[in-house]
C-alpha cells in the first residue's frame, strides 16, 4: 500500500510508471527540487513524480483575486487512476466565460483559478483501464471534465445538466482531488477518459479549441430546433460564439443574416457567408419582420432582445445562448402575439460535443483564430471586452 496515496500497487505498475516519469518528467522535477521559487508542498508533489506515483506540478496562469491579472502559478494534478488520460496541452482558447470568471460577473469564486475550457492537446500517458484513447493521440477537452454518470439526465448524454452536479473544466469543486478544478490555461492536464474527445485526423489544432466551446454552443441549439437547409437564421452578435454560428448555419444549408455593432467585421462576416449584415444601429429592423425560423442570441451583456424577437415567424424560437444575467426587457403582448418563445442553451453534451468535432472536420469548417503567447492573456482579455478580435484569441501553451 503506498502511503502517501493510499492505492495498492504492483511492483511491476511501479515499474512501469517510474520509466514513465522519468522520460517525461524528471527535467521538470528536478527544476522543481533545486528552485529556489517553488513551495515545500510543490517540492514534494516534484518529488513523487521521480518515486514514480505519478502526480505533477504543472504552470498554469490565472488569476488570485477577483479582476486580477493573470499570472503564472503552479497547480497539481492527480496521479492516473484507471480510467484517466494525461494530456500534454497545445492549445487553450479564450472564451469571454473566462473573463466574466475572473471578474466574478456570475458570482463569487475561488482563488485562485487557471481559466480555460477549450483545450486541444496530446496524451502522453494512460491508465490501465483506458480504451478511448491511446498515447500520442491528439484529444480535446471541453467546458467539462466529469458528472455522475448515473441521472436521467447524464444517461440522455446532456451531461453538463448532470442533476448530481457537472464537474466544469475550472472553477467547479474538484470531486477527486479536492480544491477546485483547474482549467486549461495550464501545460497539462489529467481527465477522465469518457470526457476527453478525438480531435479528428487531419483538423488544424492550432483552431480547433473554439469548437469545443463556441462551436457546440451554437451547435446545439440548430439541432435541438433542428435547423434545416434553406431556413433562415438570425444570429445576434458576431464574436468567437457568433462566428461559429454563421459558419455552422451555412454549412447546414440555412440562409444567414447577421447582426453586429462592428462595422469593421462586415466583409469578414460576408466571407463567412451571411446572407446579410446588419451593423447600423439606425437600420430598421421592421424590414426583417417575420423572417426568422429561428435566431441565436451571442451577446455577452445585456440588450433589448425583443425587438430581435420580433423579427421570429410564428411559432419560432431566439435561442439565448450569450447573456447570462437577468432578462428585462421582453414583452409579453408581442410574445404571445406570435407566439414566440425566449428559449436558454448552454453548450452540450459529450457525444453532441463530438458530433460538431466531426461535423466541422466533414464540412471544412473552423473558427477565425488569432494565435498568442501565455504572456499576452492579460492583453487578449482587454482586447476580446473591448471587440477587437477577429474571431477568437487561441494561447500556444508550447510557446
Amino acid at each position: 500500500m503506498c502511503k502517501k496515496c493510499d492505492i495498492k500497487k504492483t511492483k511491476g505498475e511501479f515499474s512501469q510508471e517510474r520509466r514513465e516519469v522519468l522520460s517525461k518528467g524528471r527535467a521538470l522535477a528536478a527544476l522543481a527540487l533545486t528552485s529556489p521559487v517553488w513551495s515545500l508542498a510543490d517540492k514534494a508533489y516534484a518529488a513523487s513524480e521521480l518515486k514514480g506515483l505519478g502526480a505533477m506540478v504543472v504552470t498554469a496562469y490565472g488569476a488570485s483575486v477577483a479582476k486580477g491579472k493573470i499570472k503564472a502559478f503552479k497547480v497539481k494534478r492527480r496521479a492516473l487512476r484507471d480510467n484517466d488520460v494525461k494530456i500534454k496541452i497545445l492549445y487553450a482558447g479564450i472564451c469571454h466565460s473566462d473573463i466574466h470568471t475572473i471578474n466574478e460577473d456570475w458570482g463569487k469564486n475561488t482563488y485562485p483559478v487557471a481559466p480555460g475550457h477549450e483545450i486541444v492537446g496530446q496524451v502522453t500517458a494512460i491508465g490501465k483501464a483506458v480504451k478511448k484513447h491511446k498515447v500520442g493521440d491528439y484529444v480535446g477537452v471541453g467546458c467539462m471534465v466529469d458528472s455522475c454518470g448515473e441521472c436521467e439526465n447524464c444517461k440522455a448524454d446532456r451531461e453538463q445538466n448532470c442533476l448530481k452536479g457537472t464537474s466544469f473544466t475550472y472553477g467547479s469543486p474538484d470531486k477527486v482531488s479536492g480544491g477546485i478544478t483547474q482549467g486549461g490555461y495550464s501545460t497539462a492536464v489529467v481527465v477522465q477518459e469518457n470526457f476527453v474527445l478525438k480531435i479528428p485526423k487531419g483538423m488544424d489544432i492550432s483552431r480547433a479549441a473554439p469548437i469545443l466551446c463556441a462551436g457546440i454552443t451554437t451547435f446545439s441549439p440548430m439541432q435541438h430546433w433542428d435547423l434545416k437547409k434553406g431556413q433562415e437564421i438570425g444570429v445576434v452578435g458576431v464574436g468567437g460564439l457568433g462566428h461559429m454560428a454563421i459558419k455552422i448555419a451555412v454549412a447546414k444549408g440555412a440562409k444567414v443574416t447577421a447582426f453586429t455593432t462592428s462595422k469593421n467585421k462586415v466583409k469578414e462576416i460576408e466571407k463567412m457567408g451571411a446572407k446579410a449584415v446588419v451593423w447600423n444601429k439606425d437600420d430598421p429592423l421592421m424590414k426583417y419582420m417575420n423572417r426568422f425560423d429561428l435566431m441565436i442570441g451571442t451577446v455577452p451583456y445585456s440588450y433589448d432582445m425583443q425587438k430581435f424577437m420580433n423579427l421570429l415567424k410564428l411559432d419560432a424560437t431566439f435561442v439565448n445562448v450569450g447573456m447570462l444575467q437577468s432578462v428585462d426587457s421582453l414583452s409579453g403582448m408581442m410574445m404571445g402575439f406570435g407566439r414566440k418563445s425566449l428559449a436558454g442553451s448552454m453548450i452540450g453534451g459529450i457525444k453532441e460535443t463530438q458530433e460538431i468535432l466531426d461535423f466541422c472536420a466533414e464540412h471544412k469548417v473552423l473558427p477565425d483564430v488569432e494565435v498568442i503567447k501565455p504572456n499576452e492573456i492579460n492583453t487578449a482579455f482587454k482586447r476580446v471586452v473591448g471587440k477587437d478580435v477577429k474571431f477568437r484569441f487561441v494561447i500556444d501553451m508550447n510557446s
